[in-house]
């Protein structure tokens, strides 16, 4: 008995839904009852470049070639970015930018310092010897980009690990820090996120 009702149910449900699809549609489809999307509310941009295509257009700020999260924690702690002529020793990259965000007092003993620029291939050579010729020091990375730092002797104490600031050359950029561990926190151009 139990299967026989089960069965005139499922019967009764095939039948309405055969008959459903031969009848009329007069409700409106969901898409007709839903709002255009274009008249979503507004939102507020975000300032901080992402991999679209407006992104990669976008010029390096001090806010913008580091992580999100670390220029709001700098923000957080009242610190604001003072931008520079990006430099590799005394010569100027075009198109560079240098940041140092620190509290902005003039006895400011905690800087943090991020940088990046274009850079060819023979301008990266360049600047690399430039820097070795006087004294700092080349390494190789895994990757094939190269790290040049400071003299470990020239340190006195600061810089983690022995070392104090850091040129990173990779293809076609380079990125500067007041560490090799700080290099991490630089994240430009937006194509690498």
């Amino acid at each position: 008995m139990k299967v026989t009702r089960i069965a005139t149910v499922a019967a009764s449900l095939l039948v309405a839904g055969a008959l459903s699809a031969c009848a009329p549609n007069t409700a409106p489809s969901p898409a007709a009852t839903a709002a255009p999307a274009d008249t979503a509310p507004p939102t507020t941009p975000d300032p901080s470049p992402t991999v679209d295509g407006d992104a990669e257009a976008a010029d390096p700020t001090c806010e913008t070639i580091i992580l999100r999260s670390t220029a709001t924690d700098f923000r957080s702690l009242g610190w604001t970015a003072q931008s520079e002529t990006f430099r590799i020793g005394a010569t100027e990259v075009r198109d560079g930018i240098l940041c140092k965000w620190s509290d902005g007092s003039a006895t400011a003993d905690r800087v943090q310092m991020f940088g990046w620029a274009p850079i060819d291939e023979s301008a990266a050579e360049k600047a690399q010897n430039d820097l070795v010729g006087s004294g700092w020091k080349r390494e190789e990375g895994s990757n094939g980009e190269v790290y040049v730092t400071e003299n470990p002797e020239w340190l006195g104490g600061r810089g983690a690990d022995g070392y104090g600031i850091t040129y990173l050359f990779g293809d076609g950029w380079v990125k500067v820090a007041d560490t090799k561990q700080s290099l991490v926190l630089i994240d430009w151009p937006p194509t690498q996120r």
